[in-house]
């Protein structure tokens, strides 16, 4: 990994495009860990071993860039603890969880990313904004089939859903708000961040290790982490650390119509008219802010 801190700002439309992309990748994540839940590997274990990969590469390459961590413990901490939980609490509640509904909890990012860019970055809140955030709310709320979401008591594996979205709503301020550190030192320390929760969780004994995992698997983690998690953090991050938080926020809700869809596709199921009438107003929420005009967001 290499500081782009110094780099010029990239054409405007990259970061959106990197960004749509990365968010497709992250909506196709719950076939992996649902793979690896059925061989009894859950959240904890998958985010100890998969980001625990990364860290074997990024821990070293950190302690190369020693000297410009100096002074930097409180932005390293909250980039740390955002990133760790919301990582940490999405791939939980993905592996355990009904794949649609922890997508569409972790999807009320929009509100956290556009109320915290304002209240921490200054971010002005217009009138396109505010009607794009109706629409990626109001359209998570219709693929949920609607209210009557709000009947059944909340469960443990849905309150991991909105933390994670959340969590991932403050990483992407503080992402932006630390701008002093390169953007790769910030997606290293976001994997070390997840690694050392899991870690702290593994010890403590909340998600003990199964037995009798056959080798492969625990190489197809390794190979998730390695990939398929790494090429999609740093395709959101990079995007993220281009672009003002709350449009950012709802640009990534891309990735609740990739689960949808292709959850859908792979069970054979057809969507309903509430859920497609979701999907179309969340993509249209993610048109308004990729092509709003004469903003750039680059920095």
């Amino acid at each position: 990994m290499t500081s782009t801190r110094a780099s010029a700002p990239p054409h405007p439309i990259y970061p959106i495009l990197v960004l749509l992309c990365a968010s497709t990748l992250w909506g196709l994540t719950w076939i992996p860990l649902k793979h690896f839940a059925a061989h009894g590997l859950h959240g904890v274990t998958v985010a100890l071993v998969a980001h625990g990969s990364v860290c074997a590469l990024a821990i070293p390459w950190l302690a190369r860039h020693r000297q410009e961590l100096r002074g930097q413990l409180t932005a390293l901490l909250l980039l740390a603890g955002f990133g760790g939980v919301s990582n940490l609490s999405f791939v939980t509640a993905v592996a355990s969880g009904d794949v649609v509904r922890v997508m569409v909890l972790f999807y009320l990012l929009p509100a956290w990313g556009v109320i915290g860019g304002r209240v921490v970055l200054g971010e002005r809140i217009d009138a396109r904004r505010g009607f794009s955030v109706v629409c990626a709310l109001g359209g998570a709320l219709l693929v949920l089939g609607g209210f009557h979401v709000f009947a059944s008591p909340p469960t443990l594996i849905d309150g991991l859903a909105v933390l994670a979205g959340m969590m991932l709503a403050f990483q992407n301020i503080a992402f932006r708000k630390f701008d002093e550190l390169g953007i790769s030192i910030k997606i290293a320390v976001v994997f070390v961040g997840c690694f050392a929760c899991a870690a702290v969780l593994s010890a403590l004994g909340v998600a003990p290790v199964p037995a009798k995992v056959p080798p492969v698997i625990w190489s197809e983690v390794v190979a998730f982490g390695l990939v398929w998690l790494l090429l999609a953090s740093i395709g959101t991050l990079w995007g993220v650390a281009h672009m003002e938080a709350g449009r950012s926020s709802i640009l990534i809700i891309m990735e609740l119509v990739t689960a949808v869809v292709s959850a859908a596709l792979l069970s054979s199921r057809s969507l309903s008219l509430l859920e497609w009438l979701g999907g179309g107003l969340i993509i249209l929420a993610a048109l308004l802010e990729a092509w709003r005009p004469g903003e750039s967001g680059a920095k």
